[in-house]
């Protein structure tokens, strides 16, 4: 897995993490981070991981929030529903965000496969996903995502889905 050793990765504790700074260029999101992420954790519904300044700032530069998730079969490809319960176990990113002083690093690709290896981790450990769901607002994201391999979910253009299997592969190389 890449990393940047300038950063490092944690669980967000708000007491520490400083995110007033924060800024990716999607307000929604910062605001998100700000506002949600602690209530979201301590709820056990979302746990949102962020990247500090590795020279011990604890100055936010990115996040990511993951959550349990469920797909109808018929919203997976069929190479991802077929086979397995209806609702499909899967995985969601359902924030990542990278301060907009970073952007242009290749460091979105970075923080995104931080977040793939953090769910392959938990599921070598305990329950396991099918899926790894992730919803692409932007244009951008969605080459981000396609990059990597996630595919389009049928009937939804701003959902993408990667089989866990393949994320499995790919990480392992």
């Amino acid at each position: 897995m890449p990393t940047d050793p300038a950063y490092t990765s944690h669980v967000y504790q708000p007491g520490r993490h400083d995110c007033r700074t924060f800024a990716c260029g999607e307000p929604a999101l910062d605001a998100w981070l700000r506002d949600n992420a602690a209530d979201a954790g301590r709820a056990r519904v979302t746990q949102t991981f962020v990247w500090v300044d590795g020279a011990g700032h604890d100055t936010v530069v990115a996040y990511y929030a993951l959550s349990a998730h469920a797909i109808p079969r018929t919203e997976a490809p069929s190479r991802i529903g077929r086979g397995v319960p209806d609702p499909v176990p899967a995985a969601l990113i359902g924030k990542l965000a990278l301060d907009q002083r970073l952007h242009g690093q290749g460091l979105g690709e970075v923080v995104l496969i931080d977040a793939l290896q953090r769910i392959i981790d938990a599921g070598n450990q305990g329950p396991t996903v099918r899926a790894i769901v992730v919803d692409a607002a932007t244009d951008a994201r969605r080459r981000l995502y396609a990059k990597l391999g996630f595919v389009e979910a049928p009937n939804r253009p701003d959902r993408m889905l990667i089989r866990t299997e393949t994320v499995v592969k790919a990480l392992n190389r």
